[in-house]
């Protein structure tokens, strides 16, 4: 490179004079314990990794020593990884190579996804062609010197014998300690702190990953396990939340596709649907403010990386609150839609916004049209009479199936902020079918009925829906009083001799 002459021209390229090697500073792993990473889109992220591997199960299982919750694990039946992989995996700034159907993007979310919540990063995997192998990082020794643990095999081997039922031939394990939102959980609050934990998982991973979880043979099941006996104390099946699941349309004619010219991309298919007013869906009232939700639905793969959001087109409205948008994003690498680090997110150029406004459906009918269409149909609700409006319950908790859970919420509103009702199976007096601990907040069923409730299959936690879900309905209310009255007592008693009766009729069958 011939020597700089200085000149009073511009400069179009920057005179250099060599290079230098800076590698980063050790202190870099610190700044991925604060990407922002919320708790369930760090656990997504994960499952993103499982996919990815062509797993058909995963299991986020939450480890429990008597109060006290201990550690995280992602199991998952992948192809797994080698010795290799599993360095190229857990190198910080390391990435792999992704296929364009890929859901991995940046190569950080693991590292990323996991340091951001717990001080310890284990993971083990094994191949059908390798032994199980396993790495560790430690926050404190990684900010240090980049120093990764290599797990001994036995160990590796040890915890893949013990979620065989998951990984038979290969799989990967994800297992965090030091989980930082674990220590903030005071005595006595783990069973509310796991309830809401939960229930706020399920609902992320239902909602994004609903494509996924839609088609057969794939499944996602979050766990409670005893880390001493290995019982499970929960266990639940994320059911998919699609944010277009409706039954009817709010308005005759939708959804309708439209195709935007966006510059540098070509036509992109904007399918608009209009959601019936008033719904009590799960998947349309239970994933977040209205204000929030309206808006683009963008997807990646199938996997959705944003829920709702104008992308500075408009601003959030309320008369808009019907409204949604699918995008799926097209798979060659563009400079028009750039997909946030966390998957949470998606930043478009104003290309975006001029193909919008160009944006035209089969008939000719521009997208400016469908936002009108939209807003007169809430309004238009909105003049109708109040509809009848179902009274608020406690929400059904352990011991519900799921699916039967998740119809309760869209089918009523649920007193926020309360503890659910729980069910289970206990020894009680032949004549009790049922007792209500009300402290405990729990309906106790009779064991010596369990076999026939279950046409002599064998019971597990969420057996016999049935009759639980009469039970919540008739004591829902009893569980809500500050003091039973007499009238409740009778009940319960009128209650526990019919069902008894009925058990002995079944027996006797």
């Amino acid at each position: 490179m011939p020597p700089y002459q200085p000149s009073a021209d511009w400069q179009f390229e920057v005179p250099t004079t060599g290079t230098k090697r800076l590698p980063p500073a050790a202190r870099y792993v610190e700044s991925l314990t604060h990407q922002g990473y919320g708790f369930e889109a760090a656990i997504a992220d994960l499952v993103d990794n499982s996919i990815d591997a062509g797993a058909r199960n995963v299991v986020v299982s939450l480890l429990r020593d008597e109060d006290r919750l201990v550690s995280l694990l992602v199991i998952d039946d992948g192809r797994g990884m080698d010795d290799a992989a599993l360095d190229t995996a857990m190198t910080v700034g390391g990435r792999q190579g992704y296929d364009d159907a890929a859901l991995g993007h940046f190569g950080a979310g693991l590292k990323a996804a996991s340091l951001s919540h717990a001080d310890s990063l284990t993971v083990i995997s094994r191949t059908r062609r390798s032994p199980s192998t396993g790495r560790r990082w430690l926050t404190a020794r990684a900010q240090a010197d980049f120093t990764c643990d290599i797990v001994d095999p036995g160990y590796c081997q040890d915890l893949v014998d013990r979620y065989d039922g998951v990984i038979q031939w290969q799989g990967t394990i994800v297992r965090w300690d030091r989980v930082r939102a674990f220590d903030t959980i005071t005595t006595g609050q783990a069973d509310r702190y796991l309830n809401d934990a939960i229930e706020k998982l399920e609902t992320h991973l239902g909602l994004y990953l609903h494509r996924f979880l839609a088609r057969d043979g794939f499944n996602i099941d979050i766990v409670v396990e005893d880390v001493r006996t290995k019982e499970e104390l929960d266990h639940r099946g994320v059911e998919p939340i699609d944010p277009f699941g409706y039954r009817i349309p709010g308005r005759a004619g939708f959804p309708r596709t439209y195709t935007a010219p966006v510059e540098g991309v070509g036509g992109v298919a904007l399918t608009a649907h209009i959601w019936p007013p008033k719904s009590p869906l799960v998947s349309f009232r239970g994933i977040g403010p209205l204000a929030e939700r309206q808006g683009f639905y963008i997807y990646r793969n199938d996997r959705l990386v944003q829920a709702g959001g104008w992308n500075s087109t408009r601003s959030p409205e309320g008369h808009l609150a019907l409204a949604r948008i699918a995008v799926d994003l097209p798979s060659a690498p563009n400079d028009v839609f750039n997909l946030t680090v966390k998957k949470d997110g998606v930043t478009v150029t104003p290309a975006f916004a001029r193909g919008l406004e160009q944006a035209v459906d089969a008939t000719g009918h521009g997208f400016a049209a469908y936002v009108q269409e939209a807003a007169l149909t809430y309004r238009e609700a909105a003049r109708r009479a109040t509809e009848p409006q179902r009274k608020a319950v406690l929400p059904a908790g352990k011991g519900m199936d799921p699916k039967l859970r998740r119809t309760l919420r869209d089918e009523l509103p649920e007193l926020e902020g309360e503890d659910p009702i729980a069910f289970r199976w206990d020894s009680l007096p032949a004549d009790v079918f049922f007792e209500l601990d009300r402290e405990n907040r729990e309906v106790r069923l009779n064991r010596t009925y369990r076999q026939v409730l279950n046409g002599g299959r064998r019971g597990g936690l969420n057996d016999a829906p049935v009759i639980k879900s009469m039970l919540y309905l008739m004591v829902n209310e009893i569980f809500q009083k500050e003091r039973v009255r007499a009238v409740h007592t009778d009940n319960v008693a009128l209650w526990n001799s019919v069902l008894v009766t009925a058990a002995r009729c079944e027996l006797d069958r």
